[in-house]
């Protein structure tokens, strides 16, 4: 199968022999989510863009991200017409508002808050917003496509499929998006032989980064010190990025100077 545009960051992830390579997609993909935002291309200051943004808002984690990439001035803006669309909707949410009617044994109980399952309009609402963000739809929608690609090379590109093979497996919850999406692409054939690969390729990893943190944790024995680091020094990283996807130890991102 010849190599089409859409099809080579895929296979260069793959190639680049990361942990996980959707997390190295994913992390392009937001790089260039967060450019597309406050970046020097400015689409803060087109109204389509703007106007999404409104509605939309950010996450806690992407807005750090935004604090910490450097444009003042850009997240100043955002948040100047968020927020005015924001205080429309609490000034509507309060008018709305009807408080429950208290229990007789409220006075007794210890608060007990299911965060997920708020109880009230306002804690609804506010639960939207916390799970809206310009930026993770901004490129989750593209990474959706990347799971497509990823079977599509892997029923057609023998190439691509021992890349597969002899990579270091995924992380944790992109192995899980892996095989929920098997579950809806592949027929009982193709699963079958996908899983004959993927299952043991995640054990074997797996187990290699845990005899890795097993062995960093050992070198702090007085009697190892003195013994070779093999492939620990960056066990703790890659552990927590197996477990959990990401790039703990990666710098902020910045804008470009």
């Amino acid at each position: 199968m010849k190599e089409k545009i859409y099809t080579i960051p895929l296979m260069d992830a793959f190639k680049a022999e990361d942990e996980c390579p959707f997390c190295f997609i994913e992390r392009n993909l937001e790089q260039h989510a967060m450019d597309f935002v406050l970046g020097s291309g400015a689409s803060y200051m087109e109204d389509d863009v703007r106007a999404e943004t409104d509605k939309m808002g950010f996450c806690r984690t992407h807005y750090k991200k935004m604090f910490d990439y450097g444009n003042r001035l850009g997240c100043g803006l955002i948040l100047t017409t968020h927020f005015k669309k924001k205080n429309e909707e609490l000034k509507q949410q309060i008018k709305m508002f009807s408080p429950g009617k208290a229990s007789m044994l409220g006075h007794f109980k210890k608060a007990k808050i299911d965060t997920d399952n708020p109880k009230t309009s306002i804690g609804n609402w506010v639960k939207e917003q916390e799970n809206s963000c310009y930026i993770c739809d901004y490129y989750q929608n593209t990474y959706n496509r990347y799971l497509d690609t990823f079977f599509e090379l892997y029923r057609k590109n023998p190439e691509f499929k021992d890349l597969f093979k002899n990579s270091k497996g995924f992380c944790l919850p992109h192995f899980s998006d892996l095989v929920e999406t098997a579950e809806v692409l592949l027929s009982d054939k193709e699963k079958r032989d996908f899983y004959d690969h993927l299952f043991p390729l995640m054990t074997e990893n797996l187990q290699r980064v845990t005899d890795d943190l097993e062995w960093f944790c050992d070198k702090f024995d007085y009697k190892n010190k003195d013994a070779d680091w093999k492939n620990s020094r960056d066990a703790i990283q890659r552990g927590m990025q197996k477990a959990a996807g990401s790039y703990p130890a990666d710098p902020p991102y910045k804008a470009e100077k």
